[in-house]
């Protein structure tokens, strides 16, 4: 009788392989299952009617008048329907509200979240995938370093990195990146994104088999050529899913969005309008829904024309079958 380990068996390679596959297999479908059950879908529905209702709500509060707005509940427009766009030009023309216009803050969170978006997906995955397939020493260990990076809370960062900025990236009187401008919330929301993001993506990067890694390396390509021709388009789920994650966070940031562009109202994001829009007693109601309806429109368009990518993202591997 052979006492030579399955390792050194060759033979034996190909079939412990296809049971792991087969055994991947099996609990994908059970999962699968599970997720498609009647109860699954059920559960899934009320869950998506009482997440639904609340914005349902403050769509019908957005164009009710102030004095509808502040007398009864939105729930009360079946008896009493009277509608009106004045919330919504008096948010978004200029002057409204004794402030800049609400228009002037859209805009600047997009200029602060497309490129923050950008950075931390494209620096992200990068740096997953060295981790991944990259062969450099104390890798492991650097892994495991940005891995624990997470747990540190965002708060305790905020003031040496204020520094950083100011003191140690200044030459006398000269900043590298001035306060007061979209530098300086693009590199914070960044850093702050780059742990995640690697985590999560080299998950998804590792899966890949390797055999496709090895052939381009057989062809003469270098790391350049296979992350962009070969990673990339099979992370495209995963970099989308992520990236859906990400701009949804910027996008309703306002802590490091005040720390970092000085509260100005050129660089301010529109989650600091609808903080100002309440009113020094909080009883601006009428301007806080149009406000606030406004400010979700772009986030619900990205999240439904990336859906499927998200979908994908989240339940695919590498590459299946």
């Amino acid at each position: 009788m052979s006492t030579v380990p399955v390792e050194n068996r060759k033979d034996l390679l190909p079939e412990v392989k296809d049971d792991a596959t087969q055994g991947r297999s099996t609990q994908q479908k059970r999962v699968k299952q599970k997720l498609t059950s009647r109860r699954a879908t059920a559960a899934a529905i009320i869950i998506a009617v009482i997440w639904t209702i609340p914005t349902f709500g403050l769509l019908i509060s957005s164009f009710r008048p102030e004095s509808n707005i502040k007398g009864n509940g939105w729930w009360n427009v079946v008896t009493d329907r009277q509608f009106t766009l004045e919330n919504y030009a008096d948010v978004l023309s200029p002057g409204g509200s004794q402030s800049p216009n609400l228009l002037s803050y859209f805009v600047n969170s997009l200029a602060i979240v497309i490129p923050g978006t950008i950075f931390t997906l494209v620096l992200g995955s990068m740096a997953a995938y060295m981790f991944a397939w990259g062969r450099f020493r104390g890798k492991d260990g650097l892994f495991i370093f940005v891995f624990a990076l997470q747990i540190v809370p965002l708060q305790m960062a905020l003031i040496p990195l204020l520094q950083l900025f100011t003191k140690v990236l200044a030459i006398g009187d000269f900043q590298l990146l001035p306060s007061g401008t979209y530098a300086q919330l693009w590199v914070a929301h960044t850093i702050f994104g780059l742990p995640l993001a690697i985590f999560l993506l080299h998950n998804f990067i590792a899966e890949i088999p390797g055999e496709v890694i090895e052939a381009a390396r057989v062809d003469g390509a270098g790391h350049s050529i296979i992350f962009w021709r070969i990673i990339v388009p099979l992370a495209t789920p995963a970099l989308a899913s992520f990236g859906i994650f990400q701009f949804l966070w910027l996008w309703n940031d306002l802590l490091v969005a005040l720390v970092f562009s000085g509260g100005g109202a050129d660089v301010a994001p529109i989650t600091q309008r609808l903080a100002e829009l309440q009113g020094s007693r909080g009883g601006e109601w009428q301007r806080l829904t149009a406000g606030a309806f406004v400010s979700i429109v772009v986030p619900l368009a990205v999240f439904f024309g990336l859906q499927r990518y998200f979908v994908r993202g989240l339940l695919a591997g590498g590459l299946k079958g």
